[in-house]
């Protein structure tokens, strides 16, 4: 079947959406975007609203749902691998870059908070998440009106969590989804820097939401965050049909991977697909095909750090309770830390210059203790998860919406650990 691909290239029938509105500082608008939990998203009349500013999509590519509140593209037709899938021009796109050119010094003033407060890796995203705001505050003259309307009102992300949802999580979740919220509130703080109305920076509502947005929605490439309406729609899966890319011009371009079958989803990936639980906290859902999850070796962060390991490397095994090599690495380590501090040398030394031959010879010498330590941190893992879960449960979902979330990802962690015991116990 034939392809769009003559159109997904003519750049120049773009209607240019560059800002005609100086930025100005006022009160709000009538038809703001309503953010109640209970609004509708109106995906496709963004869709529309695409297609008249220059987006182009191959055929039979549309917007899907199965349940009214996630919308996806997925294709009914055959795609094959390397054709394009989706063109977004460059004046629809909300980068860091092109927000500090339009709102310069009202920007710098917030983000020297934000460099202060230790977070100057984090200013390309709060360009993002200032120009979501900017564009929100001018209402329905804002010439995104229609995207921003059509974005979720309600996100399960770490931000979005509260204190009571960090109980009931084991404590690497509880640790990233607690950062995500710890930064939103440094943008929180450093927002007020900004000249906006009142209205704007005392709505928490508003400012969770706009974060929210940024975070969830943007892309980082060459260390800029970048927002392409109709291709942030694309959902996450560590199997991908498609792939994101931006031109000097800006443009985006996503294009297929792999020969895609009709009535297929076209997917991205979002991050590292082996663990579930760094996408759990900044993006709110869980990838159940991630094949494991970080061991939980949080006491042992000073070990992990000293062998030069990240929790990406320590993971157990969903499928057959398999163990990382780095586990017993940093289990052994942290043994010997303890007990002597001449073989904890010999060990670190023999793992830092990768003499596999000494290494293991370590291991064998102090495999019943590593077994013991790695049973007595999986059997302690495994009783705080049935404590987490069941706390989680007496809360009310009224309140506390996101424990369904919170209870699938007890349980995903549960099942891996059991898994892993079962091993261990036969070891």
């Amino acid at each position: 079947m034939k392809l769009k691909v003559d159109l997904l290239f003519l750049v120049g029938i773009s209607i240019s959406v560059k800002s005609a509105f100086a930025f100005s500082y006022r009160a709000l608008p009538a038809g703001t975007v309503n953010l109640s939990s209970s609004v509708q998203r109106d995906v496709y009349t963004m869709a529309d609203w695409a297609a008249g500013y220059g987006v182009q999509q191959a055929e039979g590519v549309l917007l899907t749902s199965y349940d009214g509140n996630d919308y996806f593209p997925m294709t009914q037709s055959y795609i094959p691998a390397g054709s394009p899938v989706m063109y977004v021009p460059s004046d629809l796109t909300f980068t860091s870059y092109k927000a500090m050119q339009e709102f310069g010094a009202s920007l710098s003033i917030c983000e020297n908070q934000l460099v202060q407060a230790g977070l100057g890796d984090k200013v390309p995203l709060f360009r993002i998440f200032f120009k979501i705001i900017a564009e929100y505050e001018r209402g329905e003259e804002s010439p995104w009106y229609p995207w921003l309307n059509s974005l979720p009102r309600v996100y399960n992300t770490g931000a979005s969590m509260t204190y009571a949802c960090f109980d009931c999580l084991p404590p690497y979740a509880a640790y990233l989804a607690l950062s995500e919220r710890q930064n939103f509130v440094n943008f929180q703080k450093a927002i007020k820097s900004a000249p906006f109305s009142e209205d704007i920076v005392k709505n928490v509502t508003l400012l969770k939401w706009a974060y929210n947005v940024a975070l969830t929605r943007s892309i980082e490439i060459n260390g800029e965050r970048m927002i392409a309406p109709m291709a942030d729609m694309f959902n996450h899966s560590a199997d991908t049909e498609v792939e994101i890319s931006y031109d000097d011009n800006g443009d985006c371009y996503a294009y297929a991977t792999v020969d895609i079958p009709a009535g297929s989803p076209l997917r991205i990936s979002y991050g590292d697909p082996t663990d579930p639980t760094p996408l759990f906290a900044k993006y709110g859902f869980l990838d159940e095909s991630s094949p494991g999850t970080f061991c939980k070796l949080m006491h042992m962060r000073s070990e992990i750090d000293a062998l030069g390991y990240t929790f990406a490397d320590l993971l157990f095994y969903r499928e057959n309770g398999a163990i990382s090599p780095e586990v017993y690495d940093v289990v052994l380590y942290h043994i010997l830390l303890k007990e002597d501090d001449g073989m904890a040398n010999g060990f670190y030394g023999a793992v830092m210059s990768g003499d596999e031959n000494t290494k293991s010879q370590y291991h064998d010498q102090y495999w019943p203790y590593t077994k013991q330590e790695l049973q007595k941190h999986v059997d302690g893992t495994l009783r705080d998860l049935e404590r987490w879960s069941a706390k989680a449960q007496s809360y009310d979902l009224n309140t506390h919406p996101r424990v369904p979330l919170i209870l699938q990802h007890n349980e995903f962690v549960k099942e891996t650990f059991l898994r892993v015991k079962a091993n261990l116990d036969m070891m």
